[in-house]
């Protein structure tokens, strides 16, 4: 592929085009006011190497297998080489972190390079993660490690896959440099690969994108963000006024709710949900410090930072959304200059949660509908079982549905057996324990008997919403281990298995299984940092 060809990619670049900009030239850390982003250009790798490329992120720009396999691929895409039509820039933003106002932020290791219209008219920015400082990198070096950058690659693909609204992830690149890191910021750092991600998205503005005029007190500013925002990524709402702000605010709320669901739905597990990671598209967006439920457990975090008072853990993620639309809301009110608007779309976020939660569990459980009278008890009681023991959540659903319930002959002894599975440690099993999963299991054979619904239908219905592979953490540590000595093949093997995350894809099986004993407190299978 020559670079003629990249050249035809359809660069329309709309947010530097209307929004301002930063008018200092020099790359140097700094606070940057009164602008939406900074030009800046990425350092330049001393030998790059394509680690591997997602085909059905490529597709989405209007490129195939071919030009992923490009010199002129890995060139532009490792930050060596811009095409002319490329303008690159970092974004301004502000955020929350852990409850705090923390000022500034902004791209500090990621490096928009511009965007991209496909044959379908739908954009896609195109940006490199790991590509050297920015004004905003706060004295760090903006470069990111193979370690992290494959967690981010192959999670990014798996969750589209899953259904769940997220970045994608084009390629992953090493630089052929070396990045230093203290992993677990205990005074032990060590040199790491260092490694690149182009991430793609209709757009990477986050709650923080506003939140950040609003805390200077600029609101011309904020204005033109909040109208670009609405006339490129929202504008069935129509030309912004106040009026259309508060539709938007009511969107984007509907957006965050439906995306909290997903995680929900499959035990993920953010990590760092500060309000700028959170995508004003309801998009999963900047995977760090992330995780996926093993055993069921509400309070679990994978962050060591937020390990003492767990704020981003699972249970907790979606009082967190909502404080987190607060905050958004109190930066777009100058807009508005209505309170009570705002505050009643909050109002409804979490009934809104509530029925789509409780529709996503009757899902999983393969009811035809959710029925208030009987199923809230039913999934209350579930959930307080799963967490006695070690349960894996994802493989406890899909052996739910292999439970016979439209004729029922079973002992307790083989009706029970049938979610054996699932637990971690059997043999710790206690008979009390025994008898309230077999007694819940009664209770669900007769609620299933009110399905309108075939038995083959409900087994489909469990299984499209009850993945079989998720991107466990042991397997993503397998593939870094691997990786890290040269052998990409795992990474490979693990895009083909989690693009299909529902089929039983028996000959994979290796990938479905529970997380084994050793990975139960390794670094990086159990809990990880915000160390890139």
């Amino acid at each position: 592929m020559s670079l003629n060809q990249l050249n035809k990619l359809n660069f329309d670049n709309s947010f530097i085009q209307k929004l301002p900009a930063d008018i200092e030239i020099q790359n140097f850390c700094r606070v940057v006011e009164s602008c939406c982003y900074s030009s800046v250009s990425p350092l330049q790798p001393s030998n790059p190497e394509l680690v591997a490329y997602s085909i059905q992120a490529a597709k989405l720009i209007n490129l195939n297998q071919t030009d992923c396999q490009s010199t002129s691929f890995l060139s532009i895409f490792s930050g060596q080489k811009l095409l002319e039509k490329m303008e690159p820039y970092a974004m301004c933003y502000g955020g929350h972190q852990f409850g705090h106002w923390a000022g500034q932020l902004g791209d500090g290791r990621a490096i928009n390079l511009g965007e991209v219209i496909n044959s379908n008219d739908v954009r896609w920015v195109l940006q490199l993660k790991g590509t050297g400082p920015t004004p905003y990198s706060r004295y760090s070096d903006g470069l990111a490690v193979l370690r992290s950058s494959i967690r981010e690659f192959i999670c990014s693909e798996a969750m589209y896959h899953l259904g769940i609204p997220t970045t994608r992830a084009l390629s992953l690149i090493l630089t052929g440099n070396t990045v230093v890191r203290d992993m677990f910021y205990d005074g032990n750092p060590k040199s790491e690969s260092g490694a690149i991600v182009c991430r793609l998205s209709p757009s990477f503005i986050r709650f923080g994108s506003f939140e950040i005029f609003a805390a200077q007190g600029d609101i011309k500013t904020l204005r033109k963000l909040v109208d670009y925002c609405i006339n490129t990524d929202f504008p069935h709402l129509g030309e912004p006024n106040v009026e259309v702000y508060l539709k938007w605010f009511d969107e984007v709320c509907q957006k965050t709710t439906s995306l909290i669901v997903h995680w929900m739905r499959v035990g993920f597990v953010h990590g760092v949900m500060n309000t700028d990671n959170m995508s004003i598209l309801g998009l999963t967006i900047d995977y760090g410090p992330y995780g996926w439920l093993d055993n069921y457990d509400p309070n679990w975090t994978p962050n060591t930072t937020d390990l003492q008072h767990k704020r981003y853990c699972f249970g907790n993620q979606a009082s967190i959304a909502l404080w987190n639309l607060t905050q958004l809301a109190n930066a777009i009110y100058p807009l508005i200059e209505q309170a009570e608007p705002l505050k009643q779309t909050l109002s409804n976020f979490n009934n809104n949660y509530q029925k789509q939660w409780h529709q996503m569990m009757a899902k999983k459980l393969g009811f035809s509908e959710f029925i208030a009278e009987t199923d809230e008890v039913i999934i209350h009681e579930l959930l307080e079982i799963l967490s006695v023991i070690e349960t894996d959540w994802t493989l406890f659903y899909r052996q739910l549905s292999k439970v016979p319930c439209e004729i029922i002959t079973q002992t307790d002894k083989e009706l029970f057996s049938t979610m054996i599975d699932a637990y971690y440690h059997p043999e710790e099993i206690s008979a009390s324990y025994r008898e309230r999963m077999t007694g819940w299991l009664r209770t669900y054979q007769r609620r299933i008997l009110l399905n309108s619904v075939s038995t083959d239908a409900r087994i489909k219905q469990m299984n499209s919403v009850n993945p079989k592979f998720v991107f466990r953490n042991y397997l993503a540590q397998l593939a870094i281990d691997k990786a890290e000595q040269g052998d990409y093949s795992m990474i490979e093997e693990l895009l083909e298995v989690l693009s299909d995350p529902y089929a039983e894809q028996p000959d994979k099986k290796f990938y479905a299984e529970k997380r084994p004993e050793w990975a139960r407190h390794r670094a990086g299978c159990s809990m990880l940092s915000c160390s890139s």
